[in-house]
């Protein structure tokens, strides 16, 4: 967490600018910022009660409240914090931010009462307990409510290498291996956006997940998963062709006392209730 509250404020402004110049792009086209998600929300997402899960610097969370959703962040870092509420105060809008460990939420915010939770790109690999995690998600919503979570894909992050800057030179390589468990160092995600990148690069240890076990996990906590999407590169339809870079697993919260109607019709091993 420390890794978290040394520089990333000032690397938010190298990377999307001042919040007041960073707040006039995403009002332009609030719903480009949340991208192909949104379609998994309902599309209308407008007096919806969204908890956005390690929502960083709030770009995702000011978007959300600009489509008039009412948004609450939570994250563990205060320059994180800094930057969101000063967006969000740029583009005019409320967001609610708490500074917490997901997994230790006081007790205010685990309500029942969302309609959404939302997570995306880079989230999973910092838990070392996806159950613990899911097992908040769950607390969250309401019965009905809807977990849409969006990362990447285990394919890339786990198993293949790549090198090449244009698509006609890109190869790729497998070099990993996908069913490894242990830790892996990196460099923190925001540290190519530093000013003194030399001096100051701070390490973090990540655990890279299969998708076996991101929906085993989703599964066993009381969500029901309606939809599991595979992506390819959303920024071009050429470069890393034909290998999945993301994923949106789309799950709904079915509480203790749904649990029977899924399970009830399941009569037999291959057959289900007509």
């Amino acid at each position: 967490m420390e890794s978290w509250n040394r520089g990333v404020y000032q690397a938010w402004i190298n990377r999307f600018g001042s919040p007041s110049e960073a707040a006039i792009k995403i009002k332009h086209d609030p719903a480009k910022r949340i991208g192909k998600a949104l379609d998994y929300m309902g599309g209308n997402i407008k007096d919806k009660k969204i908890a956005n899960l390690l929502g960083s610097n709030g770009n995702t969370a000011v978007a959300l409240a600009l489509m008039g959703a009412n948004v609450t962040v939570v994250d563990f870092s205060s320059e994180n914090e800094k930057y969101a509420l000063e967006l969000a105060n740029a583009a005019e809008i409320h967001i609610r931010y708490v500074v917490s460990d997901v997994l230790q939420l006081p007790v205010e915010i685990l309500t029942g009462d969302f309609d959404i939770v939302f997570m995306e790109h880079g989230i999973l690999h910092y838990f070392l307990n996806l159950n613990a995690l899911f097992q908040v998600v769950t607390t969250l919503l309401q019965l009905g409510g809807v977990l849409v979570l969006q990362d990447f894909h285990p394919v890339t992050t786990k198993l293949i290498s790549s090198r090449g800057t244009t698509a006609n030179i890109r190869k790729h390589k497998i070099t990993g291996d996908y069913f490894n468990t242990s830790l892996e160092e990196k460099e923190i995600s925001f540290s190519k956006f530093m000013n003194d990148r030399n001096n100051n690069v701070q390490k973090v240890l990540l655990r890279n997940w299969t998708l076996g076990e991101i929906v085993t996990s989703i599964a066993r906590n009381r969500l029901y998963i309606r939809l599991l999407e595979e992506l390819p590169n959303q920024s071009s339809d050429v470069f890393d062709k034909g290998i999945p870079k993301s994923f949106i697993i789309l799950a709904e919260s079915c509480k203790a006392k749904n649990l029977s109607v899924f399970t009830g019709r399941f009569l037999a091993f291959g057959q289900m209730e007509t």
